[in-house]
């Protein structure tokens, strides 16, 4: 256990620099902000292809044990900003939902969720440094993500998840770039929870490429060096990664085609599994300045 707090307190340092190395000549007073920022909701019209779901069949990640198949799924992605001084704080809500039901002539109905996810996250970042708009400085990040329903196969994840690290955030393109150490707390398996110490690598970005087309991308890659059970279903690494193009049609209503990727290694298999979506969104985009 003790090599997880030494982990963990390596990627803590610059929290320490920022409260006993930061010059007061750098700390601005600007006023404070609070924004809730709708980033979409909206429908996706998809088409999956899915690579090794056998090897998956079992894992509780909807993403590598469904089948390939065209669905529609329902996306909620919104986010409480809160800007003072050199603080910023956002507090997010990720959900998604997919459900596609089979009947055949004389036979029993089929169901495979294609997309489950829940994921509450509250990010709390300081800026150290600000270049032109591009803020730079520590982040601590906790999130909790689980699914909405268990399968008769799998039961519903359920995860505590860690991050502390160091951010280039809040510019008009880069809106999140980092790079922290995270600790799981993994309680899928309720007889026996499981904790694992990794890394993780992220970003999302966005650029208005003309007036009312704008460009997007987000993700991450976790690669996992530490647990405190052997899980088979339990990853090594996982790569997820989005790419949208969002044009507007009316108001705050827009459409675009858009592109998901997710390819991950359990450590029971040798075998990468992955899901390839590409599909068309309509989506409800917004920001709302509330002080």
């Amino acid at each position: 256990m003790n090599k997880k707090f030494i982990f963990l307190y390596v990627f803590l340092l610059p929290f320490e620099n920022v409260c006993y190395g930061a010059d007061s000549k750098d700390i601005e007073k600007d006023k404070s902000e609070l924004i809730l920022s709708i980033r979409r909701i909206g429908l996706d019209f998809s088409k999956t292809q899915v690579r090794n779901s056998a090897a998956y069949e079992d894992s509780p990640i909807t993403a590598l044990s469904a089948d390939s198949q065209e669905y529609i799924k329902g996306i909620l992605d919104t986010v409480l900003e809160y800007k003072k001084d050199k603080i910023v704080w956002d507090n997010s809500v990720f959900i998604e939902y997919a459900k596609t039901t089979l009947k055949q002539d004389n036979a029993d109905e089929v169901s495979d969720e294609t997309a489950d996810k829940i994921l509450l996250t509250s990010a709390l970042s300081y800026v150290y440094k600000n270049y032109k708009g591009l803020k730079f400085g520590p982040t601590i990040q906790e999130s909790y993500e689980t699914q909405f329903t268990n399968t008769i196969e799998n039961p519903r994840q359920n995860i505590f998840r860690t991050n502390a690290g160091l951010s280039l955030f809040d510019h008009k393109i880069i809106k999140n770039l980092y790079l922290s150490a995270i600790y799981e707390y993994d309680f899928t398996y309720s007889e026996l929870p499981n904790s694992k110490l990794g890394a993780e690598f992220g970003w999302r970005l966005e650029y208005l490429i003309r007036e009312g087309v704008k460009f997007s991308s987000n993700g991450y890659y976790r690669e996992y060096f530490d647990y405190s059970e052997y899980i088979p279903t339990d990853l090594e690494r996982d790569l997820s990664a989005v790419i949208r193009f969002d044009t507007n049609l009316w108001g705050k209503f827009t459409m675009g085609p858009y592109i998901q990727y997710r390819l991950a290694k359990a450590r029971g298999t040798k075998l990468y599994g992955s899901n390839f979506i590409i599909g068309l969104s309509f989506s409800y985009i917004n920001k709302f300045l509330l002080r």
